[in-house]
């Protein structure tokens, strides 16, 4: 078994199976991160005295036959917006350098139990708040097939550690791309869970210690196969406590998908959007819906259920002010006495009567999003308008572009494909289609119908293995 390409169902069974120990897995993830992180800065906390008592308790228990969950024994990192008992948590703001948590966030609690180790953090932009990762505190991660290119944010160095080897598993966070966005980059899964899954209780932001559940926004799992982030899902998804005696999750699967002749597959057409997508990233679509064509996919192309510009003004509406809540108090009036004029300081200063239109309308789009998919399975989309860009981090954010085929598209509007699909609520998932002419990974979005995670999950591995797709490593 290759540890650094296997999956983490795998390696979690070659633990239970006493192929392999958790300490010999540990050991190894550390020493190869030893050898390669320091030229991608995606692990940038670590805790391991602590996981290498917590992989020797696995062991004995082992050997005890006693098997703490489906995760037992098996190390992985966690995004640096989580709070974690006993090590540090940042969100890659300065102000909370020392910051080190007294208790686990909801969803790290529930990986702990069953039976994850975690042993380190992954770098995350300041406040998970950009589509790069880089910060005062922790500084730039860099692209495992491209040092000079971004890993995507803000779950950057997740999705940079899982594709390197460095961890088999992580969670990520999710409220404008930040885990489909690079996803897209590093070439791995990840899962864009419909809202509400899973709490968010012990993510920052909020503010540390914050009760408050954030609209649009959502935990979830990024790995090197679909059937781990369906495991990851199971884990970490359900009400909190304080709700469970009133309400369980019963996600249904459905009936089983026999073959990709018998899904109804509804392809975007890429042209038709205010985002412009680049001749690369349109000729892997392209191609990987060829590939379901020829196996048999009934396929339409489509514009998009709700049309881009409606939906990212519902998104600008709903988002932007709750960024704004969570900035410091200073920023927040500096914000509220500029100039009209600026898009994103006026929603991040919003009225609460602007937020309640937006609210609404994204209600009537989510509605569409339905009655869409009476007739659909999935939906097929792009995820940015190119591969992974180079570096550009020394700009303000709205002073950055993205060159797609040689015209200038401003940073804030390239995540618009991931911001249009991620207000309705829907889950969404990131696979690779292949590698684009530059050697680089592109990605694609399957979205599902609200509450259809484990059925997407199911069709994504019927439409991976029509297609032949599936995690490729990094040149090393």
């Amino acid at each position: 078994m290759d540890f650094a390409t296997a999956t983490a169902a795998g390696l979690a069974q070659a633990i239970r199976d006493r192929q392999v120990s958790s300490r010999e897995l540990l050991d190894y993830l550390i020493d190869r991160s030893a050898r390669l992180n320091p030229a991608l800065n995606a692990i940038v906390a670590w805790d391991t005295d602590r996981a290498r008592a917590a992989a020797k308790a696995a062991d004995d228990a082992t050997a005890r036959g006693d098997v703490t969950g489906p995760l037992h024994g098996l190390p992985m990192t966690v995004k640096d917006v989580w709070e974690t008992e006993g090590l540090v948590t940042t969100s890659g703001s300065a102000d909370l350098a020392g910051y080190v948590p007294a208790a686990d966030a909801v969803a790290i609690a529930r990986l702990k139990a069953a039976g994850a180790i975690i042993f380190g953090k992954t770098n995350s932009p300041l406040f998970a708040g950009d589509w790069q990762t880089y910060n005062d505190v922790y500084g730039r991660t860099n692209n495992p097939w491209d040092h000079d290119r971004t890993v995507g944010g803000s779950s950057g160095g997740a999705a940079a550690a899982v594709a390197a080897g460095l961890t088999p598993l992580e969670l990520g966070s999710d409220i404008g791309g930040s885990i489909r966005i690079p996803a897209h980059y590093n070439g791995v899964y990840g899962l864009k869970p419909s809202h509400g899954l899973i709490p968010l209780i012990g993510h920052i932001p909020g503010p540390p210690g914050s009760l408050l559940q954030p609209d649009v926004g959502v935990a979830g799992p990024i790995a090197r196969s679909i059937a781990d982030l369906r495991v990851a899902l199971n884990i970490v998804a359900g009400p909190l406590a304080r709700d469970a005696r009133a309400w369980r999750l019963e996600l249904d699967a459905g009936p089983p998908v026999s073959s990709v002749s018998a899904l109804r597959i509804a392809v975007v057409r890429p042209q038709e959007t205010d985002v412009p997508v680049s001749a690369d990233v349109r000729d892997c679509l392209d191609r990987f819906a060829g590939r379901l064509a020829e196996a048999g996919a009934q396929l339409d192309t489509v514009p998009l259920p709700v049309p881009m510009a409606e939906a990212l003004a519902a998104f600008g509406g709903i988002v932007l002010p709750y960024i704004g809540a969570n900035v410091p108090q200073d920023l927040y009036d500096q914000l509220a006495g500029s100039p009209p004029g600026d898009e994103w300081t006026a929603g991040m200063t919003s009225t609460h009567r602007r937020v309640v239109m937006a609210t609404d309308m994204r209600e009537r789009q989510r509605v569409t999003w339905a009655d869409f998919f009476e007739n659909y399975d999935v939906v097929l989309a792009p995820v940015m308008p190119t591969a992974a860009f180079p570096h550009d981090t020394e700009r303000p954010l709205n002073e950055r572009v993205i060159d797609v085929d040689g015209t200038p598209l401003p940073h804030t509007a390239a995540a618009g494909w991931a911001c249009a699909v991620g207000v309705a609520l829907l889950p969404v998932l990131t696979m690779a289609t292949g590698l684009g002419s530059s050697g680089l990974p592109v990605g694609v979005q399957v979205i599902g119908p609200f509450l259809g995670d484990l059925r997407l999950l199911r069709i994504a591995e019927v439409i991976a293995e029509a297609t032949g797709t599936g995690f490729v490593p990094p040149p090393s």
